[in-house]
């Protein structure tokens, strides 16, 4: 294959593409780029064989059709480096050649026949949604999962299907994230009698590749697998295995008492009383009465900590212990300008964060 191409565009897709790639010992060719050249256009591809991504490369010029294996780390560190807006890029089973105007590579390579295929979007059943919808609902709710497997977490995200809208939850066993959005079905694609979790690592993916919040996004769900396609890309993940925990018993179905707070003076004040807090054990204990809300720490060398705000509340009085650091996660995927509603019960009791009809985030306390 040759082909010229535009240097930001090349490392923008690269970049995109390395999170593909494990950082494990993996299949020596795993490490690597495949370059896919039609006449028309170039596709990118990764995968560590758990998740992969196609993904086309915009304003490339294609001299010559064909494929080519390209080694992932030296070609990022050298579109990093250069300042050259062009870059001519030559490649075959032997080796591949990069140069621009003052500088010129040459790697070795493999064949391309020894890469493994990654599947494409042909299913005629899926739902659509916008990456708008798609990029709040996944970070509102990833950063809840779990960083390892155990019996009440999870390293993803369950998804729940229905005719004209979706939902995602995520849970590490201390802290819950659920949330919905609109979307739109066709060919009757149903998870029913399923429940999918998305790898936390696919969903991060997918994230980087949204380009337009209006653009379409097909997801569509096949046994152990899932495929999303955007405009200019394919990702296509194994599902986690197991079973995710019935989050819906958890959930409160009663509150005894609720705080109506601004997220950005919320956010600021529980930033503040942290700063106290041991760096291993993070505690913050939240005083909450009918005339302000009271956050205390107290470190066991650093010293304490006492942070006030006057805040809309209504119940009895309630002192109950976060990790702030929790509190912080959700403050920070709401805007700065917006109002969230805390359901409390006791300080023994989950706590309940609602954010409009559409996203509810609930809190281990601490004792």
């Amino acid at each position: 294959m040759k082909a010229i191409c535009n240097r930001e565009a090349l490392l923008a897709a690269c970049q995109v593409a390395s999170s593909a790639i494990s950082s494990k010992d993996v299949k020596p060719i795993l490490k690597n780029f495949k370059a896919v050249a039609d006449e028309d256009r170039c596709v990118l591809m990764a995968t560590d064989l758990e998740l992969g991504v196609r993904i086309e490369i915009a304003g490339m010029v294609v001299e010559k059709p064909g494929e080519a294996i390209l080694p992932a780390s030296k070609l990022i560190s050298i579109l990093r480096e250069t300042r050259d807006t062009e870059i001519h890029l030559e490649a075959d089973a032997d080796s591949s050649h990069i140069a621009g105007k003052s500088f010129e590579f040459e790697m070795p390579s493999e064949d391309p026949a020894n890469f493994p295929d990654i599947p494409i979007f042909s299913d005629e059943k899926y739902h659509e949604m916008t990456a708008g919808t798609m990029r709040a609902m996944i970070r509102r709710t990833v950063f809840a999962s779990a960083s390892e497997m155990a019996r009440y977490t999870m390293t993803g995200a369950l998804w729940e299907l229905e005719k004209d809208s979706v939902r995602l939850v995520a849970t590490d066993g201390r802290r819950l994230a659920w949330t919905q959005g609109s979307a739109t079905e066709h060919g009757g694609h149903t998870v029913k009698g399923q429940s999918p979790v998305v790898p936390s690592k696919a969903l991060n993916l997918l994230d980087r590749n949204f380009s337009d919040d209006q653009e379409s996004i097909k997801v569509c769900f096949r046994p152990n697998e899932v495929l999303f396609k955007t405009e200019r890309s394919i990702v296509y993940s194994r599902l986690v295995e197991g079973r995710f925990p019935d989050y819906k018993m958890v959930l409160p179905k009663k509150c005894l008492a609720h705080a109506i707070l601004k997220v950005e003076a919320f956010g600021a004040a529980v930033r503040q009383a942290a700063i106290m807090a041991d760096d291993e054990v993070k505690k913050v204990l939240f005083k909450f009465n009918s005339k302000k809300l009271v956050m205390q720490a107290q470190g066991s060398v650093s010293g304490k900590s006492k942070v006030e705000l006057e805040i809309d509340y209504q119940g009895p009085d309630v002192e109950i212990a976060f990790n702030p650091v929790f509190v912080s996660d959700l403050l920070k995927v709401l805007p700065n300008d917006s109002e969230v509603r805390l359901d409390l019960i006791d300080a023994a009791s989950p706590a309940l964060f609602k954010f409009g009809d559409d996203y509810q985030y609930l809190i281990m306390p601490l004792t």
